[in-house]
């Protein structure tokens, strides 16, 4: 498990690093018409002609469409550090309100929130939390609760659905509590959507049964909720439903809700009120941050239909990958639930059928009558990772599926030939 994390790791950082240096100095296009999406590459772009992308990566490459820029440009601000900013103040009672909680403090992204609720929750140095192996907070955030609590995780192995075994993690519970040598367990984290689990949503059932485990062990519950909108959009529920079986939860407005930064901490007035604290330790007020909760308010107001939209367009790609039938790739359509679908590679690693998605060629050209560049992210030494936001419209995901469907065919072709695949690039992309 540790070796293939680490693979992938390696993998996505070799084609980020790759695609800086081939892009060079092309710049991407600010104002896309429709049907454009994520844009287009102009300056230096392959065969002397725009370049269409379609940015899958993540959803945190979004960029701020009009009414949102507009709310930023016309944002009423204050000093946020002496509570004046109205626009933020505005925001985190939204906020609050909308997931069923107390009280709300704006931060800049859900990483720091994260922290600020295990350093609040966890105030001994030498406690424990409880957590999956491959939650976004024990792995994609340094160790921050290690290293700037001072608190120690330990991580139970995921279930493919994103839970945690439930007997599991009560007997972890129960072992440290019964002991002497064991750290103190006092949180456990959860993570909805789950990222690695492939944008999984926790049941509801499963949330209610962790939270009656944590109540009878004296632990309290945080949900990293990053995306927790795409689980409420999903399960066609209230966010305040999935919110109410945790003492606190973060919620980021730089993924699926599309804003340029920012990310909410959530829970009882007390438990913000000693939040407010730890972030000034962690970096203190932002001032005037109104300019970027206004992007934020305009992220919550659309997100259920941008939601929505989102995870049609993912459930056709998986659908559309089905049905191409190539033993290149393949994706489980149960898994599919949100925004995000991984795909299983066989034949290519997953960095090379990157390359091969994002390639442009006159062979492209000459079959397709047109190029396209999918940026999709390589996620382990088996799969690829594509998430949809609201810069990736229905033709950008037909146009995607459709260069997946050409590299597959070129694959075949090769294999057919007793030939490796070797898409030609022509020029920048």
């Amino acid at each position: 498990m540790l070796a293939a994390r680490g693979a992938g790791t390696a993998l996505r950082r070799a084609l980020l690093l790759g695609a800086e240096s081939r892009r060079g100095g092309a710049a991407m296009a600010g104002d896309s018409g429709p049907g454009t999406g994520a844009g287009s590459l102009r300056g230096g772009a392959a065969l002397g002609r725009p370049q269409h992308v379609v940015d899958l990566r993540s959803d945190t490459v979004t960029q701020p469409g009009a009414a949102m820029r507009s709310a930023m440009a016309r944002a009423a601000v204050g000093d946020d550090d002496y509570g004046e900013d109205p626009t933020v103040n505005e925001l985190q009672q939204l906020a609050a309100r909308i997931l069923g909680m107390e009280d709300a403090l704006f931060v800049p992204t859900a990483t720091m929130a994260n922290l600020i609720a295990v350093m609040c929750h966890c105030q001994r140095r030498g406690a424990q939390l409880m957590l999956g192996a491959q939650a976004h907070l024990h792995v994609y955030e340094h160790g921050g609760a290690a290293q700037v609590a001072g608190v120690h995780s330990q991580a139970l192995p995921d279930l493919p659905d994103g839970t945690l075994d439930l007997e599991q993690l009560e007997l972890a519970i129960r072992e440290a509590h019964g002991s002497r040598y064991h750290p103190r367990p006092e949180l456990i984290c959860l993570e909805n959507t789950h990222s690695s689990a492939g944008g999984r949503a926790l049941p509801l059932t499963y949330l209610q049964q962790v939270r009656l485990l944590a109540e009878r062990y004296g632990l309290r519950v945080h949900m990293d909720g990053a995306r927790l909108m795409n689980a409420a959009v999903a399960q066609d529920v209230e966010p305040a439903r999935i919110a109410q079986h945790c003492d606190s939860v973060s919620l980021c407005f730089s993924k699926g809700l599309g804003a340029p930064a920012g990310a909410v901490l959530a829970g009882r007035r007390a438990f913000v009120a000693e939040a407010w604290r730890v972030r000034k330790l962690l970096g203190g007020g932002m001032r005037q941050a109104g300019v970027l909760a206004a992007a934020a308010r305009i992220g919550l107001e659309q997100a259920e239909e941008t939601l929505r939209r989102d995870h049609d367009n993912a459930r056709r790609f998986a659908q559309g990958i089905k049905e191409l039938n190539s033993p290149l790739c393949s994706v489980s359509l149960a898994a599919v639930e949100t925004n995000i679908v991984m795909v299983e590679v066989k034949g290519l690693s997953p960095a090379e059928l990157c390359t091969y998605l994002q390639a442009a060629s006159e062979e492209e050209l000459a079959e397709t009558g047109h190029t396209v560049s999918v940026l999709l992210f390589p996620w382990s030494e088996r799969t690829v990772r594509a998430v949809w936001h609201c810069d990736v419209s229905a033709h950008d995901t037909e146009l995607a599926l459709n260069k997946l469907g050409f590299v597959a065919r070129k694959y075949q072709e090769k294999l057919a030939h007793g030939q490796g695949p070797s898409p030609r690039s022509t020029g920048e992309h």
